[in-house]
């Protein structure tokens, strides 16, 4: 067995201590090394830079300790039946995210990437931690959260010694700790909870029945019994902030305040920021059996020393979104209008996104190192979401198999032929896996139409058929130029004619002088006339503009005008000339396509639990 002992030493300087036993080691050397990367989260993080100092000691003595690389340790000299080494290091802990650890004197939370040596050759010993609280008076109300498993003499919720079958549950079993506050709730009879750190109000009956009926929903969706025993959602609600990482039996998740249901709410609508809240939450909950289970062969096991690549964070990620939001319109969250809307503001992004025409949904998940998870001023020119694309290429599958098989399969039959054959026994997702899973539940006769679909839709830039498939459950969707800046696209009873306006086809912030330039779209009117990321305009036509009046000014000009824009790049001052051009038609509106609008039998089939 490892031995872990972590001890937020230092709240208020952000460090924790930790002390690792290896007992009865073998041989005169021991490797020790940190992972690079946390699971679920594409790029490398060097997590080791973190460690403060490390040193070693074995019967009292010291140890010598070179460093190998920048995540790898060898400690030396180890004599011969010796009968442990002891290893203390301290952890600089102040990442405010899901993936790393932060620690002051309001809580702490580490990821077991962030935290926890490994020892070379013994990962798939078990290992037992021994998790400590902050010393002093101001801490005795904190608890611990986590998907650990507690030692027998371990209250749940309490400090003290926890068991993980060996390093990879280890490091996939996140901490909290802090006086969060507890809402707990049973799903499918498996205990289930949900621990909320930081400063807020909460609905706490609303949230812990809407979250019963999309956990139920999950698991049913697969098939019980589920497979977790206990379930933890730990959750810091921030003034600002949104993002999740998926674990096997947790997950952690950022909330802003407002996110939250208040029991001042209107108890028969979803506010759109508690959507995107419960959005986050049945993603993650999801990817317990897509991605914890079911997984891409490269993942198994994962390699957390370098990049795993893979082409499939398409469906790991773009299946798992495309499922996030349709669980609250099958359990009567959300109403059908409400979600319709949903799947309008994903088009919209796919659209928007100028990379879909230069980068493909496989190359997007390949590259997921170096260019999703690093994105630059260039990327709406060049990258595409594999989670948004993905998402749609999940809708477009799931009305084809629909179409091919008379509404008798959907791609819920894939996602269970997934979890029977790949998800349960952990045998791993191939490149070519989910097509012929889907050629085989749709019939040979569709594999010609299902192989062309897959190479447009994976390979390939060219433009998804969303329209043609939508039109199977009474749905036109058209592209019409934006109302205004915040128009994401909508949902109609007619269709729409929306006029153009003057466009620049930029992105843009508020600047402390004028609006700075956030992106520039290839083949726009700003980026004829030299205008670039990066770029302070101040002026237009002689006039001042800023970020609350620049969009009305620019309304009031003719396409096809030439107006004269002023502006700093770095230091110096810019004159670009530049002649306005017609909006782009890149805005999703979903029209209704029966008079029976969101009651259309097609319609209400589709989105029938």
């Amino acid at each position: 067995m490892t031995q872990y002992q972590i001890l937020p030493i230092d709240p208020h300087a952000h460090l924790f201590e930790v002390i690792l036993t290896i007992e009865k080691p073998s041989g005169s050397e021991l490797e020790l090394y940190l992972p690079n990367w946390i699971p679920g989260s594409y790029m490398i993080r060097d997590f080791a830079k973190h460690i403060q100092w490390l040193k070693a000691e074995s019967a009292g003595k010291p140890l010598p300790v070179r460093k190998l690389d920048k995540a790898r340790w060898l400690a030396e000299n180890i004599e011969q039946g010796v009968g442990s080494v002891e290893v203390r290091y301290q952890v600089y802990a102040w990442d405010l995210s899901v993936r790393g650890a932060h620690l002051d004197q309001t809580h702490g939370f580490f990821n077991g990437t962030s935290v926890f040596l490994a020892v070379r050759g013994k990962e798939d010993s078990q290992c037992k931690v021994n998790i400590q609280p902050p010393k002093g008076e101001h801490y005795k109300n904190w608890r611990v959260a986590t998907g650990l498993k507690p030692a027998s003499d371990t209250k749940e919720f309490g400090f003290g010694w926890y068991l993980a079958d060996n390093y990879d549950e280890l490091i996939d079993c996140p901490v909290e700790m802090s006086d969060f506050r507890l809402i707990s709730f049973e799903a499918c009879g498996v205990p289930h909870h949900m621990a909320l750190t930081g400063r807020h109000q909460v609905d706490e009956t609303r949230l812990k029945n809407d979250l019963i009926k999309i956990c139920e929903h999950h698991i049913r969706f697969f098939g019980e019994p589920a497979p977790v025993d206990r379930y933890i959602f730990m959750t810091y609600v921030l003034g600002k902030g949104f993002g999740g990482l998926e674990h096997r039996n947790s997950t952690a998740l950022h909330c802003s305040r407002e996110d939250l249901p208040l029991p001042g709410d209107e108890p028969e609508k979803v506010k759109d920021s508690y959507q995107t809240f419960l959005d986050l939450c049945s993603h993650e909950y999801f990817h317990t059996w897509n991605v914890k289970r079911i997984k891409p062969a490269e993942f198994l096991p994962y390699n957390t020393q370098q990049e795993s690549h893979t082409e499939l964070l398409w469906a790991f990620e773009g299946f798992t979104s495309y499922y996030d939001n349709l669980a609250l319109v099958q359990t009567g969250i959300i109403p059908i209008k409400q979600y319709l809307l949903s799947i309008a503001k994903t088009i919209t992004t796919v659209q928007r996104a100028r990379g879909r025409l230069i980068q493909s949904v496989a190359d997007s998940s390949f590259d997921a190192w170096t260019k999703f998870y690093k994105q630059d001023e260039n990327a709406p020119n060049a990258v595409v979401s594999y989670y948004s694309k993905g998402a749609l290429i999940a809708l477009c599958m799931d009305l084809l198999i629909r179409k091919l098989t008379n509404n008798q399969k959907s791609l819920r039959d894939v996602m269970l032929r997934l979890w029977q054959d790949f998800g349960q026994p952990q045998v791993g997702v191939k490149d070519d896996t989910i097509q012929a899973i889907t050629v085989d539940i749709c019939g040979k006769e569709h594999q010609l139409e299902l192989d062309k679909f897959f190479q447009l839709a994976l390979y390939s830039t060219d433009e998804l058929p969303s329209a043609e498939l939508l039109k199977t459950v009474d749905l036109e969707l058209v592209f019409q130029p934006r109302n205004d800046r915040n128009d994401k696209g909508q949902v109609k009873d007619e269709m729409p004619h929306n006029k153009p306006k003057p466009s620049l086809g930029i992105d843009y912030q508020a600047a402390n002088l004028g609006i700075s330039i956030k992106s520039v779209y290839w083949d726009s009117a700003a980026c004829e006339a030299g205008i670039s990321a990066g770029d302070q305009l101040i002026s237009m036509n002689d006039l001042k503009i800023d970020n609350d009046e620049f969009a009305k000014r620019l309304a009031e000009c003719e396409i096809g005008e030439t107006v004269i824009i002023r502006g700093f790049r770095r230091d110096e001052l810019m004159r670009f000339e530049v002649t306005l051009r017609a909006s782009v038609a890149d805005t999703a509106y979903l029209v209704y396509g029966s008079e029976e609008k969101d009651q259309s039998p097609k319609l209400k089939q589709w989105l029938t639990a």
